[in-house]
């Protein structure tokens, strides 16, 4: 008898095998296409991220907190009388004295524990009443300290409300300093423009890929004019939200190489005197920070080749950095 070459060869098998070939082919060619599609989708991402920033840059002006009125807040009724109880005690305790045992908390024996609760309740809530009449004392005291000058006050509130967080996230810093005069704040602002301001172009191409290229010194430099310029006015603009001053300093300062003892040094970049009045009868949507500069006293020495150039701080009388 023959041997059956046809059954002995796997013929079958060997179909098997190539539709599993086949299909890890598939496989790869769409594992392909899926990362492809992440790789678009991150380069998509990176430049959308990129793009705010600048977009960021140029608006910090645009943010400001909310006015405080510390005369009103100075004038507000305490939350309850003294010596009454306060709401949340009356209402808890009026649920103590409404509370009368169902049929079924006697039946089960629970009506005792029940009251118990209810006068646990009344205990907390006299507490919460507490820390909210202890609450507005301290907000009057400090309003009466605010609206009267006290610029120890001013400092504790600037602290508190951190004013200038989201600013901190590009990597600058900020110091505000007072003095005798109580209308007249000054903030030293530390602009550290290696962290603030990308150096590099992010773009797509035409196919969707990420085209990164070195920025133009022309654009970083006017970038940062931009962002040091929008950052003045945002600070002014937060603290006049917030305290009863009527002119605020801003002085920028930026590391630069002293060519002379070839170490970095901080030098003033901008300097200025930012006058409530003048501030309200801008446009700020629509205003060229750098341009609006002109409105106030100020100092700045810019080159569109080579940025900023050192200049000499405005002194406020009564206060010294």
């Amino acid at each position: 008898m023959g041997l059956n070459i046809r059954s002995v060869s796997g013929s079958t098998g060997k179909k098997r095998t190539a539709q599993a070939y086949r299909k890890r082919s598939e496989l790869e060619n769409r594992l392909r296409e899926y990362e492809k599609m992440q790789e678009l989708e991150r380069a998509k991402l990176e430049v959308e991220l990129y793009e705010n920033k600048i977009e960021l840059i140029q608006s910090i002006h645009k943010e400001s907190s909310d006015l405080v009125d510390w005369v009103k807040l100075q004038n507000s009724q305490p939350p309850f009388p003294p010596g009454m109880p306060g709401p949340k005690e009356a209402a808890a305790r009026a649920a103590l004295d409404r509370y009368k045992p169902s049929f079924l908390d006697k039946l089960l024996r629970r009506g005792e524990r029940k009251r118990a609760e209810l006068a646990r309740k009344v205990a907390e809530a006299k507490a919460e009443d507490e820390l909210d009449y202890q609450s507005w004392q301290e907000t009057t005291e400090l309003a009466k300290r605010i609206a009267g000058g006290d610029t120890k006050a001013y400092l504790q509130v600037i602290e508190a409300m951190d004013l200038f967080g989201d600013l901190a996230s590009f990597g600058s810093r900020f110091e505000c300093i007072v003095g005798d005069d109580p209308k007249t704040i000054a903030v030293q602002f530390e602009v550290l423009s290696e962290k603030a301001i990308p150096k590099e172009v992010k773009s797509l191409t035409k196919t969707g890929k990420l085209s990164v290229k070195e920025m133009p010194k022309t654009r970083y430099f006017g970038l940062l004019q931009d962002y040091v310029c929008s950052c003045a006015i945002r600070i002014a603009r937060e603290l006049f939200a917030i305290l009863p001053v009527i002119q605020v300093f801003v002085h920028a300062e930026d590391e630069r190489m002293n060519t002379s003892t070839g170490f970095m040094e901080r030098v003033t970049i901008l300097s200025v005197k930012i006058d409530r009045e003048t501030l309200s009868r801008l446009n700020l949507d629509a205003i060229d920070c750098s341009d609006a500069m002109k409105n106030f006293e100020h100092r700045m020495k810019f080159l569109k080749t080579a940025g900023f150039q050192p200049v000499e701080k405005l002194e406020p009388v009564g206060i010294r950095s």
